[in-house]
């Protein structure tokens, strides 16, 4: 089997690292886009032998972009590394793209989250998912039920939607363009677990708001 590089947006993940590159299956090369981290998550992943791009530009968005130009492999998956999404389910997105793209055409696959252990996924957080993947199906046509973290593509198709969002509105924008071009899009349900360390995002009510407002305002633009 061919490598496939795994994009890991990393911000403060040093205690995390340990336990998400362990799993990585064979195969699977990780890619730590450290974005400015202070508690020395480059070198922990160094340390373990991960390849480390650096990202300046704080920024969700801008961390994918800058994994996704350092990737040198024709497939590539991206996903958080705070430990809430396991590398070992990477395989089955890939299976999953392989299937869709023996229709033709370039496709993509999510991983569709189900909450594992208490407080996997907080209710503030649950429910801004889904009023955006509502505004999202409405809007694209698709039938998705998260706008899950942990994906597969292909590297040259990515780059080619022209993604311009460098904050949480990129993970919405991608699959908004995507299936605006044509894309096959279909996801597949992973366990998804309590994060370890602090959450920038989820698990707080503030980082929700933020990223919503980001993927609305991605919504509107996208839109016009």
């Amino acid at each position: 089997m061919a490598v496939i590089d795994v994009v890991l947006p990393c911000l403060d993940e040093a205690e995390a690292l340990p336990w998400v590159l362990a799993r990585m299956p064979d195969g699977f090369r990780a890619l730590v886009v450290d974005n400015a981290s202070t508690d020395g998550s480059a070198r922990v992943a160094a340390g373990l032998g991960a390849r480390v791009v650096p990202a300046a530009t704080r920024g969700f968005g801008a961390a994918c972009h800058a994994g996704l130009l350092a990737a040198g492999t024709e497939v590539v998956c991206v996903m958080d590394a705070d430990a809430s999404l396991d590398p070992a389910e990477l395989p089955r997105l890939v299976e999953a793209l392989r299937g869709l793209e023996a229709a033709g055409g370039p496709a993509l696959v999510l991983g569709r989250r189900r909450p594992v252990g208490r407080g996997a996924w907080p209710p503030h957080a649950r429910l801004g998912n889904a009023v955006l993947a509502r505004s999202l199906n409405r809007r694209a046509g698709t039938r998705l039920r998260d706008l899950g973290p942990m994906r597969a593509a292909r590297r040259a198709d990515l780059l080619a939607l022209g993604l311009v969002d460098r904050r949480f509105g990129y993970p919405l924008e991608m699959v908004l363009r995507a299936a605006r071009a044509g894309w096959r899009i279909g996801e597949v349900e992973v366990a998804y677990r309590p994060r370890v360390g602090t959450s920038k995002v989820t698990g707080t009510l503030g980082g929700t708001v933020r990223a919503v407002r980001d993927m609305r305002r991605v919504l509107a633009e996208v839109a016009r």
